[in-house]
């Protein structure tokens, strides 16, 4: 999935499913808010506006219907290792 990171501002990362049109934003107090039917036109002007976060006030907020966010993969520190679950044979 297209993923973009910022590294200034209120949105940390966009992450987009072009199959889903699925747009999750991850924002900078760790919130996340998800956007269903955004076309991967508005992904693309998300990614390259100046200020992301004014854009997404303009032009995603109130434009398209939120959504439930996707998981994300494993947190760190969050998940079972193998040695968690079976031991060390050491």
């Amino acid at each position: 999935m297209p993923t973009k990171v910022f590294t200034s501002g209120r949105i940390r990362k966009a992450v987009y499913d072009p199959d889903a049109r699925k747009l999750d934003l991850h924002w900078e107090n760790q919130t996340v808010l998800a956007y269903k039917h955004v076309p991967q036109e508005v992904y693309r002007r998300l990614c390259s506006a100046p200020n992301p976060a004014t854009y997404w006030e303009d032009r995603i907020a109130e434009e398209y219907p939120k959504g439930t966010p996707a998981k994300s993969g494993a947190e760190p520190g969050g998940g079972k290792t193998l040695r968690d679950l079976f031991g060390d044979d050491d």
